[in-house]
């Protein structure tokens, strides 16, 4: 089967990357078929068909996931339809929707949708039951590069979701908190699955535990300062998740009862941030030694650092190997460095 993700444009990487890295999580095999301008076409096993719903509620970077039916050139789009079998896929109430990728199609989208409406509602006769509100079934038509991709949606982010956890709506917030997407994001690019343990050595205000807790991993969170474990315990109680230990701990000197299978973190730098008095570079390498012994072999870290620190001298000395990387402009002076580092 083939399945279209439709990427968030905001970063050129991070979309395509996290994709990959929850597939890989979740052992599932596929190929590319199409890359280009923010649709990611991929090539599946249809054995994995029911894996895809609970995977598209896991990324951030994402907007929706659609099982395609109809891959044809679009002038050959409406023949195609006439053709497909639409008994099989629209079992209830439906909506067609159109998205253009491009300014190629010559094809009016008002249009498209009330001929596509029409030929499923011709094949199904009585059945036929058009709800544009919430349908039950919903066709999408993905118009790129003079091609036209049809299908069902069968898994859709939530925006509201992100939005509603932005760091100023939780009940404890401090400025320069990392965003719910990108912390998301970077939970997924470690490959944790449901039931493992992550750990976050720099927790601050919690968004990274959050994240790795709505997607069902145990969260462990230290922070040098009591203030921000005490605000890291409120907001991870406002969001309903209870598998969680969070304390007070400088990151150079934690130890755990055992082992994690991943860490995500977000360390301090900058005039503002809070590290203990330390240079952010010395902060950084005697944090990673600490951080070595506590996370399991081949385990994933995440990390998020800028530009201007050294990670090479950050990870001189360690067992950590940095396998991806991605960076995101702030401004003209700042930029974001995501690594993803595996312990060998």
């Amino acid at each position: 089967m083939e399945v279209a993700l439709i990427l968030s444009q905001e970063h050129p990487t991070l979309p395509k990357a996290e994709v990959e890295a929850v597939l890989e999580c979740e052992g599932i095999t596929y190929s590319v078929v199409k890359d280009c301008g923010g649709l990611l076409l991929l090539s599946i096993p249809d054995k994995y068909l029911k894996n895809l719903t609970n995977i598209s509620r896991r990324l951030s970077y994402t907007h929706e996931m659609i099982h395609i039916i109809i891959n044809a050139d679009e002038n050959k789009l409406i023949s195609e339809a006439k053709n497909c079998p639409w008994k099989k896929y629209v079992l209830s109430d439906y909506a067609v929707r159109v998205k253009k990728m491009d300014r190629k199609s010559s094809l009016k989208t008002s249009d498209l949708e009330w001929e596509m409406g029409s030929i499923i509602k011709k094949t199904l006769g009585k059945n036929a039951q058009v709800k544009l509100k919430d349908p039950s079934i919903l066709i999408k038509i993905i118009l790129q590069d003079g091609m036209a991709f049809v299908g069902y949606k069968i898994g859709q982010i939530s925006k509201k979701h992100f939005y509603n956890l932005k760091p100023h709506k939780r009940p404890f917030f401090f400025p320069g908190s990392m965003s719910p997407k990108l912390a998301r994001c970077m939970v997924n690019l470690t490959r944790v699955h449901t039931g493992e343990t992550l750990l976050d050595p720099f927790c601050g205000t919690g968004g990274i535990l959050i994240e790795a807790g709505l997607i069902g991993t145990m969260v462990i969170g230290t922070d040098i300062d009591y203030k921000m474990v005490e605000g890291t315990k409120e907001n991870l109680q406002h969001c309903d998740i209870q598998d969680y230990h969070v304390f007070q701990e400088d990151a150079r000197k934690l130890k755990l009862p055992k082992v994690v299978d991943a860490i995500v973190t977000d360390p301090p730098y900058g005039i503002s941030a809070s590290t203990g008095g330390e240079s952010s570079e010395n902060l950084y390498s005697q944090s990673m030694i600490s951080l070595e012994r506590l996370i399991k072999d081949d385990g994933l870290l995440c990390l998020a650092t800028p530009h201007y620190l050294n990670l090479d001298e950050i990870f001189k000395g360690t067992k950590f190997k940095i396998i991806e990387q991605h960076h995101i402009r702030m401004h003209k002076s700042l930029t974001r460095v995501i690594s993803v580092l595996k312990k060998i």
